[in-house]
């Protein structure tokens, strides 16, 4: 008698061992990334309330628009799919402030090296969304890739702007990074 290969045998109905079911998982998606860009969007206002008054702006204005229709696409959903918000959105919203602010106190550079941090994590976060949505959810799915997009588009024009002349910029970025990667696991299960 043949054994049979294990490793070339699916999983019933596409799924590994450990995957969330269909419906959590569509819920962690649209709560986290409602989370996300409630949060960009507030570190955008932040950066605004310091940038704006040494002429500094533009740029930001531009990044802090498209996070306005990403964070009002994701509302929408979330009434739509009937998903339940973070309980941490209060933290998250002065917190995401702080942080813009905060940045932008130490100097446009600081400002667009958190950018560039944040957006960097958004990015990978974003593709790994999309891995795991596979063929399901393909109006999802090219709303996660579009605003994708976009957020690499502002990681970019970080660099550009001067993210990397920020003092302390390795230790900051790092910073940014984990804290992001931090609200990304909270606001997923919270």
């Amino acid at each position: 008698m043949r054994k049979k290969d294990l490793t070339k045998s699916k999983p019933a109905f596409g799924r590994q061992p450990g995957d969330l079911p269909p419906r959590e998982l569509l819920e962690r998606v649209i709560r986290v990334d409602h989370a996300g860009e409630l949060g960009a969007v507030r570190i955008y206002e932040g950066q605004l309330s310091v940038l704006e008054k040494n002429g500094d702006a533009a740029t930001v204005r531009h990044m802090k628009e498209q996070e306005e229709i990403h964070r009002a696409q994701f509302a929408k959903l979330v009434t739509e799919r009937r998903v339940r918000p973070t309980l941490l959105s209060p933290l998250w919203h002065f917190a995401g402030y702080a942080l813009g602010a905060g940045t932008a106190m130490m100097g446009k550079d600081a400002a667009m090296a958190c950018t560039e941090a944040v957006e960097e994590v958004i990015d990978e976060h974003y593709l790994a969304q999309l891995e795991q949505l596979g063929d399901d959810e393909p109006e999802l799915k090219e709303t996660i890739a579009k605003f994708r997009d976009e957020e690499i588009e502002h990681r970019d024009i970080a660099r550009a702007e001067g993210a990397a002349a920020a003092p302390g910029y390795e230790l900051l970025t790092s910073a940014v990074k984990s804290g992001s990667r931090l609200a990304i696991w909270l606001s997923s299960r919270i």
